[in-house]
């Protein structure tokens, strides 16, 4: 076993063990967090050496504690999540070895060693242990936000207007990348723009399985279900039938809700539209994130959000019926019509239940609200339109954007910078802001980040 240890820290003797108890796992984050310099180089028992670029950030969801951490070593920068634990047996007991939520782990840290049993993942690699209770208890009291990294209290070493040219930067490059996205698009750009939404849709517990459907289902069969529908309630109940049916989300398809939805009118068309077509699931619900999903996000309420707006643009297609207009939008409603374009209702079966065996207590959230709405035109359909719509006042309309609803990356952003709020004050500079971590904190670039430039 290749053990990382401060000083060569070794196994510890089962009473040394004892002395574990009492130590809170939260000390062993403000080391890990806080209290590394990144000059540090910690030793492996054979001599190979490992030091702390990046700490990660903390997540607040399932898997590793840490995500999109990077660390030098022997064999070179390692970029993955890294898990905490007081004693490292706590690996094994808490079962991390058997889920795949943890198969981006480079580094297992401790405060003490009390097995010498090698970490493994689910995917059957092994990971390295590094032992923090060797540090000195001054390290464990220093103050938080990363001290280490260059960038620490940059909200206070910079000017407002010094962050806000960064920012505004950084995320016109966020811009013109996810543009680039969309060019050479091999499926055509109807395809794009449908895959691109689906995947938002999904959020970031479901959207790789979002894609998956989108690709699955691909937006011409969808569209091409219209011309035989004789109304637009046919013609959704089609379209939800078999999005909600590939996508192994259909009753029948889960029998833990099956009983519970036999007497819903709408949900008895829906499953009898998919016997009668004949459909295959291509997923299932395992393959779903479905705990610990705000209900706005659930993903068969998504999907009944798609099937909606299939629903509303059936005569011009989804395509045209996003973009059209684009062009001759002007200043004073630009961002609301696009906005309207997007927003669903919760209306009939989903107004009333969240999921099928889920009824909601008061009126259910949107199916498509305003915040989901923000993300779609921020992330997908200006960057759409910027390089499908030649002329079209795309990049002004995103200049133009109010704030998105904060999430967890910026709010980690927030505190390692020791920034303000306020400076961040639309959503090009909250682009700007998760343009900076993914380019430049997650992997490890900190000599070339624009802030730090700034700084120096």
């Amino acid at each position: 076993m290749r053990l990382l240890t401060f000083g060569g820290v070794p196994v510890l003797h089962e009473r040394e063990t004892e002395k574990l108890a009492g130590i809170p796992e939260s000390r062993v984050v403000a080391i890990w967090r806080n209290c590394l310099p990144g000059g540090h180089r910690l030793l492996t028992e054979d001599g190979d050496t490992v030091r702390l670029i990046y700490p990660g950030r903390r997540n607040h969801g399932g898997g590793a504690d840490f995500l999109d951490a990077v660390i030098a070593t022997d064999r070179g920068v390692l970029k993955g999540d890294i898990e905490i634990h007081v004693r490292s047996s706590g690996w094994w007991e808490h079962g991390h070895y058997l889920d795949p939520a943890y198969n981006r782990v480079i580094m297992h840290v401790v405060y003490g060693n009390d097995t010498d049993r090698a970490i493994r993942l689910h995917d059957g690699r092994n990971v390295p242990t590094l032992v923090l209770g060797g540090l000195p208890e001054i390290m464990a009291g220093q103050s938080a936000n990363s001290g280490f990294l260059p960038c620490h209290d940059a909200g206070h070493r910079l000017s407002a207007d010094q962050i806000g040219h960064v920012l505004d930067a950084a995320g016109e490059a966020r811009f013109q990348a996810k543009a680039a996205g969309f060019r050479g698009t091999p499926n055509g750009p109807g395809q794009a723009l449908y895959e691109a939404i689906m995947a938002s849709l999904g959020y970031s517990a479901n959207k790789l399985q979002f894609l998956k459907l989108a690709r699955q289902v691909p937006l011409h069969r969808l569209e091409s279900i219209s011309s035989g529908s004789t109304n637009s309630g046919e013609y959704l109940a089609n379209v939800q039938s078999m999005l909600l049916g590939v996508a192994g989300l259909l009753p029948t398809l889960r029998p833990a809700t099956d009983t519970v939805c036999r007497n819903s009118e709408w949900v008895r068309k829906l499953e009898e539209q998919w016997h009668q077509n004949g459909n295959k699931a291509a997923l299932y619900a395992g393959d779903w994130h479905l705990s610990g999903i705000r209900p706005a996000n659930l993903p068969v309420r998504r999907i009944a959000a798609m099937s909606h707006l299939l629903v509303r643009y059936r005569r011009t297609g989804l395509l045209a019926g996003l973009t059209g207009g684009l062009d001759q939008l002007n200043n004073a409603v630009k961002y609301s019509d696009l906005e309207q374009k997007l927003l669903v209702d919760a209306v009939g079966y989903w107004k009333l239940n969240l999921d099928y065996h889920l009824p909601a207590r008061k009126t259910a959230p949107a199916l498509l609200g305003r915040g989901r709405a923000a993300d779609i035109i921020v992330n997908v359909l200006l960057p759409f339109a910027a390089v499908n719509i030649s002329g079209g006042p795309a990049a002004e309309i995103y200049h133009a954007c109010p704030r998105l609803t904060v999430n967890n990356l910026e709010r980690h952003m927030l505190e390692q910078l020791g920034l303000d709020s306020r400076m961040v004050d639309s959503a090009r500079r909250q682009q700007g802001l998760l343009h900076i971590y993914r380019a430049f904190c997650s992997q490890g670039k900190c000599s070339e980040c624009p802030l730090n430039r700034q700084i120096s």
